[in-house]
């Protein structure tokens, strides 16, 4: 009967090229790889690598062996690795990414309402997010938009949130209401144009985003600060005069405390959905739920009063 070893020697061989790497690999001694690929060929009836000074070179059999049996070996490994972790930790620590607004608004008060929950927290924007979710450096993350360079992250839609002009509760804001209220959005544009605006990036996205939906064009807007964080963007109009782009979910504290106002939602909503990104065939179906359950459990969605002019 065959060795599964033999098999999983033999793979190493196949993908790093050398006895001696695959021995490292396998953390076993390079006579014992010898010695299963010996096996493994003798069991077969046919040569599997030529032995060259300095490398092993598949042969054809070696080839067509590799392609039939590599993703079982991958499989197994896998559930292996799993199996360890489950067995060594009942309550593993999920490497979770996140925007830091969103964690710390919403999920860091309720951390140890679960005993089984155990996180290791990463802040980031999308793109640096989903790269380390590609490499492996993160387990789940909540990510604002999907790749469209990458197919190997599932995507699960959590909510939508809507974004609007906020500024300070005690802003005069009457011209500009009555230029909303008369539709006099050219009038409207050029009163938001002459405002102080706060944003997280020079190339103004979020203000980008609702701009082309409100006005059809891009903004040409000069920044009073650039400050890369919203929550603190927020806190910043708080006592100021000026404005800001952000969302029901952002800014959803700072509204229920009356650190801000909503100005305008725009002539159309403008919206994005965050996802609960993952690689399916290394992350467990049970911490994805755990963890998905968490952020809905304690993520208000439900802002409407609040948002509301």
């Amino acid at each position: 009967m065959v060795n599964l070893e033999w098999y999983r020697t033999f793979k190493a061989i196949y993908q790093y090229g050398t006895l001696t790497k695959a021995s490292q690999e396998l953390m076993v001694s390079q006579p014992n790889v010898s010695i299963q690929l010996a096996s493994l060929e003798s069991y077969i009836g046919q040569p599997l690598f030529i032995r060259m000074p300095r490398k092993m070179v598949p042969t054809e059999y070696g080839k067509q062996l590799y392609t039939q049996i590599v993703e079982s070996i991958d499989n197994l490994e896998r559930v292996e690795t799993e199996f360890k972790r489950t067995v060594l930790n009942k309550a593993p620590s999920i490497r979770f990414g996140t925007p830091a607004e969103l964690f710390s608004d919403y999920l860091a008060e309720h951390i140890g309402d679960q005993d089984d929950l155990h996180l290791t927290v990463e802040y980031g924007l999308a793109d640096e997010l989903t790269g380390k979710l590609i490499n492996n450096d993160l387990d789940i993350a909540i990510i604002t938009r999907q790749s469209k360079s990458d197919d190997t992250l599932t995507y699960e839609p959590l909510f939508t949130e809507s974004f609007m002009i906020v500024c300070n509760t005690n802003m005069d804001t009457m011209l500009f209401d009555e230029l909303i209220a008369k539709n006099n959005l050219s009038e409207a544009e050029k009163w938001l144009k002459t405002q102080k605006w706060y944003a997280y990036d020079n190339n103004l996205p979020l203000i980008r985003r609702f701009w082309r939906e409100s006005f059809k064009k891009r903004p040409i807007l000069k920044l009073h600060a650039v400050i890369p964080d919203n929550v603190s963007i927020l806190k910043a109009i708080k006592n100021n005069s000026g404005l800001a782009v952000s969302s029901d979910i952002i800014a959803g504290k700072a509204l229920e405390k009356k650190w801000v106002k909503t100005l305008w939602k725009g002539t159309i909503t403008a919206t994005n959905t965050l996802y609960l990104a993952y690689n399916k065939n290394k992350t467990q179906p049970q911490y994805v739920e755990k963890i998905k359950s968490f952020i809905l459990k304690h993520v208000d969605t439900n802002m409407e009063d609040l948002t509301t002019v």
